[in-house]
């Protein structure tokens, strides 16, 4: 049986296809439209999950999509009835649930079936398939589920607890409360204003101090219960004057701070300009309060549930700084989050649930890695570049397997060279685990900044997170277990830091990877050789992009390696060097 699951007319548009309960491909639309956050309808990654399963459209059994318009209506009626301003942007948002019911159309198109014959259609309600997207594909068979983040059905926060083959929602945070509109809304007043830039306010915090705690904990009242409330008057989301919408694919964000913040804070950083310190502690201060939040709505999950493992998803767990210290923080012993936790996840949440609470199946696969993309085996690496043509020269080799590849991958990073490393199937997700990765000598103490500056072109504040072998993190991490999705940051051992500059952020901490032999057997391979050349069991690994989504294809990566300053291209097996011209 093949259940398809879609995240469409919303950030990160995603498809997700099971066969028999199992994940055969997980794929975000903005890998094919070449488009950050695309945020219409998913209809090549639809055509690609049915592709790598060999199937055709007439074949799908059910279909999910992660929105329910009919969900929380007495949540809605009451909060217009009582924010009359706010009609507008109910309006707005109705405009996006037409979209929602007329999607039979373009699922005909994209299954290339007649409207009439597509199969059952299932709303599932946004939460609900967060929930879903983190507890079936965990190893636990009993956890405290929670998701937060923006906004999705007219719900922020919605907490749970799984069970075997279910998921009972046990409460909800209604619009306009939400830990994530906080995060978004600082985010816009520093100057970062694209869908999805909170992770670049992640990344500066650490720069900081906490100066503006006092007056960022005006913003956010912690409540009873593991409640948050917004103090309206910072905000514009909740009046009508603000809202998200897509133009041409694109994800818009509308302002959603209001001019109390300016006149609390001061004037925002106009984008482009030059970020300072006091936009360092700005973000160190939106940090603090965040992880308070966070910390007291989990407190909350845990007393409501008594259970001990959490199962995390929305947005916000996107916030790797905040779930390295859930275990420290709060009473949860472990944690799982799933690879795509913001809102491409909600394809497989809707997937899932209708897999297990529709249809009543029980069997359930926990996901271990995230390689459930596209890949293209057989590639003709020499030929791409013959097509490209161009005054550059390169030389071409092939090292004859994977593993001589590795091998020589490793001395060449040793070496200083900056490496994109194409390997298998692409990863789910946002981050780029060692199969469309760009990756690089941890010892540098300048590899940071060569990267930013002449490969990724972007803010050199921005961290770079290590890639260790699984084997090994202990020894290298303070308090550090197995994360195979590079979504928690812990210390580095402090007697280890000198020896691992480019990776460490300068609070110490870094945002790890663990990498396992078994589900990632190339890129184990490369760092096993790297540790044997360096008595380093890790390296630097970034994502296969310059400002654009993840590489998909071999063609894209030999276009991004051949416009950037990379040194080294390999893919499969061939290895690509460039021909340094000798001095004049």
């Amino acid at each position: 049986m093949l259940v398809l699951g879609i995240n469409a007319f919303h950030g990160d548009a995603a498809a997700v296809l099971l066969r028999d309960g199992r994940v055969v491909a997980a794929l975000e639309e903005e890998r094919f439209r070449r488009v950050k956050h695309w945020a219409a309808f998913p209809t090549l990654a639809i055509r690609r999950c049915l592709d790598i399963a060999g199937a055709r459209g007439s074949d799908i059994d059910h279909i999910a999509i992660g929105r329910d318009g009919r969900a929380n209506f007495g949540a809605k009626a009451r909060f217009v009835a009582t924010h009359l301003t706010s009609i507008p942007a109910m309006l707005g948002r109705r405009t996006q649930m037409g979209q929602v019911r007329g999607v039979g159309a373009w699922l005909a198109e994209a299954l290339a079936v007649n409207e009439s014959r597509l199969p059952r259609l299932h709303r599932v309600e946004h939460h609900p398939a967060h929930l879903a997207s983190t507890f079936y594909p965990s190893p636990f068979a009993q956890a405290a589920c929670c998701s937060i983040d923006g906004f999705g059905d007219f719900v922020s926060t919605a907490v749970g607890v799984g069970r075997g083959h279910r998921v009972d929602v046990l409460d909800r945070t209604f619009f306009p409360d939400s830990i994530g509109a906080f995060y978004t809304a600082v985010t816009q007043y520093l100057g970062f204003p694209n869908y999805g830039d909170e992770f670049k306010v992640m990344g500066l915090a650490p720069y900081g101090r906490p100066e503006f705690v006092r007056e960022l904990r005006q913003l956010v009242r912690l409540a009873a219960g593991g409640h948050i409330e917004l103090d309206l008057r910072f905000f514009a989301h909740g009046t009508g004057r603000a809202n998200i919408h897509e133009e041409r694919g694109v994800p818009i964000v509308d302002r959603m701070y209001s001019d109390a913040l300016v006149r609390l804070l001061g004037p925002p950083r106009a984008t482009g300009t030059p970020v300072g310190e006091r936009e360092e502690h700005i973000a160190h201060s939106l940090q603090c309060v965040f992880e308070e939040c966070v910390a007291h709505v989990l407190r909350g999950v845990h007393a409501r549930t008594g259970v001990s493992r959490l199962c995390l998803a929305g947005g916000c767990a996107m916030n790797s700084v905040m779930n390295g210290k859930v275990r420290s923080e709060t009473p949860f012993i472990e944690l799982y989050v799933q690879p795509a936790s913001a809102d491409s996840g909600i394809a497989l949440g809707s997937a899932l649930h209708v897999w297990h609470q529709v249809l009543g199946f029980r069997d359930r696969e926990p996901m271990t890695h995230a390689y459930l993309g596209t890949e293209y085996p057989g590639t003709d690496v020499a030929a791409l570049f013959a097509e490209r043509g161009g005054e550059e020269q390169f030389i071409i080799e092939r090292a004859g397997s994977i593993d001589a590849a590795a091998a020589k991958a490793a001395q060449l990073i040793a070496d200083g060279n900056v490496i994109g490393w194409y390997q298998g199937r692409m990863e789910w997700g946002a981050r780029a685990l060692g199969n469309r990765s760009i990756v690089a000598d941890p010892r540098r103490d300048d590899m940071r900044d060569i990267i930013n500056t002449r490969i990724k072109f972007r803010e050199k504040f921005r961290p770079f997170a290590p890639s260790v072998l699984e084997e090994r993190v202990g020894d290298w991490f303070v308090g550090a277990v197995p994360d195979p999705f590079m979504l928690q940051v812990y210390p580095v051992r402090p007697e280890r830091r000198a020896q691992v500059p480019a990776i460490t952020h300068v609070d110490g901490s870094g945002r790890l990877q663990t990498v396992n032999q078994a589900t990632n057997a190339p890129y184990h391979r490369l760092i096993t050789e790297f540790a044997a050349l360096t008595g380093v069991p890790m390296v630097l690994n970034t994502s296969f992009n310059e400002n654009e989504p993840i590489v998909d294809t071999p063609a894209q990566a030999v276009d991004c390696f051949a416009r950037t300053r990379m040194d080294v291209l390999v893919v499969h097996d061939t290895i690509v060097r460039r021909v340094v011209p000798a001095p004049a």
